[in-house]
C-alpha cells in the first residue's frame, strides 16, 4: 500500500500498501540517503504496484493454510527481517530514544498490526478484488481525518466533491442499490476498518515522528519490530498455534512479507528519493487493477460490472481529495489580471 495520504507516504504494505515512516521526515537527517540506482524508475514503479497489488492475493493464500493473525505474524515477521538486514548492510542503528520508540508503538499497531490482520480477516469472508478496493479508500479516510486533525489541510470544494464522489464509488462497488445483497458486511467493514487505520496512523505519524533525526530505514525498521512483537503476543490470544505448514499457503506468506512489506519498501524508499513522494505515491492508483487482474485470473473470483465501476469511481475522488488546486488568492489575482 505508496499511497499519499494526507501528505505523506504510504505505510508498509498495501497499502498499504507503504513506507512505515511518513516524508514529513525527509527533513531529518539521513546518512545513508540512497544512491540512484541503475534500473529506470519507472521498471520500478511497476514492479512496486504489481507487489503491493498481489498482496491482496497472497493474504487470501495464506489464509487457505493459516489462521489470519500468523498470516499477519508471518508476514510481520519476513518483512522485519529484510529491513533488519538493509541496516545491518548499511550500517545503521535502530533508534536509540525511549520516546521514539513509544511513538513507533503506536504507529505499529495503527500502520501495521491492526490494518495487516484486518485484511487478512476480511479476506476469509470476502474476495481479495474487493478488498484491494476497500484499500484503496485510504485518502478518502484520511481526507476526512486531516480535516479534523491537521490544520494545514485546509478544506475546499475540489476535496470535498472528491470526498462524496469516492464514497459513492464504495457505494457502487457493493451494489448499494440491490442492499448490499451478496455482500458480507462484516468482512467489508473489517477491510474498510483496516483502510482508515492507515489514514489514522499516517496523521500520528506526521504530528509525533516527523523530525526525530532517525533515517527512514531506521525508524521502518523499529517499526516492523516492534508490529512483529505485539502480533506475537496477541495471535496466540486469538487463534490457536498452527500444527501443519502447508506449503503454498507458507510461500504466500513469505511473499507477502519479504516482498511486499520489506523489499517493497526499500523499492519505494528509493523511488522516493529519486522522482519525489508525489510521483512515487502514485502506485496507489494501478494498487485496485492489479489486485483485480490477479484475483480474477489466479483464483478464479467473480467479477459484476459494478466492481470495476466502483473502483474507478473512488480512485477518481480518492485523486481529487489529494489535489490542492490553486490557492485563493492566485485565482483572485489571475482574474483581476485577465
Amino acid at each position: 500500500m505508496l499511497m499519499r495520504t494526507t501528505g505523506t507516504t504510504a505505510p508498509v504494505g498495501p497499502p498499504a500498501p507503504a513506507s512505515p515512516v511518513s516524508s514529513a521526515t525527509s527533513s531529518a537527517a539521513s546518512p545513508s540517503a540512497p544512491a540512484r540506482p541503475g534500473l529506470d524508475w519507472r521498471i520500478r514503479f511497476g514492479a512496486l504496484a504489481l507487489i503491493w497489488g498481489c498482496s491482496f492475493l497472497f493474504i487470501k493464500l495464506g489464509t487457505d493454510g493459516f489462521a489470519p493473525p500468523y498470516v499477519s505474524l508471518g508476514r510481520m515477521l519476513f518483512g522485519t527481517a529484510v529491513l533488519l538486514a538493509a541496516l545491518a548492510v548499511k550500517r545503521e542503528r535502530l533508534p536509540r530514544r525511549a520516546r521514539t520508540w513509544g511513538h513507533l508503538a503506536v504507529a505499529a499497531f495503527l500502520l501495521n498490526a491492526l490494518p495487516f490482520t484486518l485484511f487478512a480477516y476480511s479476506e476469509v469472508r470476502i474476495p481479495s478484488t474487493l478488498a484491494g478496493i476497500c484499500n484503496a479508500t485510504t485518502p478518502l479516510w484520511g481526507m476526512v481525518l486531516s480535516l479534523v486533525a491537521l490544520s494545514e489541510d485546509r478544506p475546499t470544494r475540489r476535496r470535498f466533491a472528491g470526498l462524496g464522489i469516492g464514497f459513492l464509488g464504495v457505494l457502487t462497488v457493493l451494489g448499494a442499490w440491490q442492499g448490499f445483497s451478496g455482500q458480507d458486511p462484516v468482512g467489508t467493514a473489517m477491510a474498510l476498518v483496516a483502510s482508515a487505520s492507515y489514514a489514522v496512523g499516517w496523521i500520528y505519524v506526521r504530528r509525533t515522528l516527523s523530525s526525530t533525526g532517525d533515517s527512514h530505514l531506521s525508524m521502518s525498521g523499529g517499526q516492523l519490530l516492534l508490529g512483529t512483537v505485539q502480533l506475537a503476543v496477541v495471535a496466540p490470544l486469538l487463534s490457536p498455534l498452527p500444527v501443519s505448514f502447508p506449503t503454498v499457503p507458507l510461500l504466500a506468506i513469505l511473499a507477502l512479507g519479504a516482498l511486499g512489506t520489506g523489499l517493497a519498501f526499500l523499492v519505494q524508499y528509493g523511488l522516493v528519493a529519486e522522482v519525489g513522494p508525489t510521483t512515487a505515491t502514485l502506485t496507489t492508483y494501478f494498487i485496485p487493477l492489479v489486485a483485480t487482474v490477479a484475483g480474477v485470473l489466479l483464483l478464479d473470483e467473480h467479477l459484476t460490472w459494478n466492481t470495476p465501476v466502483g473502483a474507478l469511481i473512488v480512485l477518481a475522488g480518492a485523486a481529487l481529495t489529494q489535489s490542492k488546486g490553486r490557492p485563493r488568492a492566485k485565482r483572485e489575482r489571475g482574474a483581476a489580471q485577465s
